[in-house]
């Protein structure tokens, strides 16, 4: 056997390789994710009264139009539920991946950077809940207080109503961490996003009345935030730039 045939037979096992490290990670990741769904939807009932707690608390009522719509809530809760407990898995697993080609500076930004956007993410969730939610709401049931209307809502628009919030904004709250993975690996610049930040401004806002319910505080409450953390990634990318000018 020629050294070319060789050098093709030992490319294509280290091929045949990965991919088979490939299919046992995700393998690995699909048990957890499924065992995370399942437990979740044991404790699915407890989330549901936790969330509708805090409409009940200000006055909504909550119902539901459809006999499977109850249920359809609870595997919807059990489904997200279980793809944030199995989160840190996948991290793991993702990283356990690629750690092999990485330097060891490299690790340990990917570390951080996994780190940092759980971390973001789960802030982000805790914003939502304990600031933005509970203005809102409050905000939105003032309009039934000279009316006699009574605020009876889905449940099942209520659950997705908080489930997109949640979601945007432990989203948006990973803003930060993406900037300085994007900047670390060279692919953004400080002055590109300084350059940017009024078009960003006006996108955010957009965005914010998209997602948002049609009224100007609730739209203000979630662009507010994006943009602190927007200027908040142009500080880090500059530091990370700083860094990177030092070191060479």
């Amino acid at each position: 056997m020629t050294s070319e045939g060789k050098k093709n037979d030992q490319a294509s096992m280290t091929l045949t390789g990965h991919l088979r490290e490939l299919r046992k990670r995700l393998v690995v990741v699909a048990i957890v994710l499924i065992a995370c769904i399942l437990i979740s939807l044991s404790f699915a009932p407890r989330i549901v009264k936790a969330l509708t707690d805090l409409g009940t608390g200000m006055g909504y009522e909550f119902v539901y139009l459809a006999p499977q719509e109850l249920l359809l809530v609870y595997l919807n809760i059990a489904f997200i539920s279980g793809i944030v407990l199995s989160l840190p898995v996948l991290a793991y697993q993702v990283y356990g991946f690629c750690s092999p080609g990485l330097e060891k500076k490299e690790r340990t930004f990917t570390k951080m950077a996994l780190l940092g956007g759980t971390l973001c993410f789960l802030i982000g969730v805790a914003f939502a809940r304990f600031v933005s939610l509970p203005f809102m709401l409050n905000f939105l049931i003032q309009f039934s207080k000279d009316v006699e209307i009574s605020a009876s809502i889905s449940i099942d628009q209520y659950v997705s109503f908080l489930l997109t919030v949640f979601i945007v904004f432990g989203s948006v709250f990973e803003l930060p961490v993406i900037s300085v993975l994007l900047t670390g690996l060279g692919l953004i610049k400080t002055q590109w996003l300084i350059k940017a930040r009024k078009v960003m401004i006006v996108v955010i806002f957009f965005v914010a009345a998209l997602i948002t319910p049609p009224d100007v505080v609730s739209q203000v409450m979630v662009a507010l935030p994006m943009i602190l953390l927007y200027q908040l990634s142009i500080f880090l990318s500059r530091l990370v730039e700083k860094r990177k000018k030092k070191e060479a």
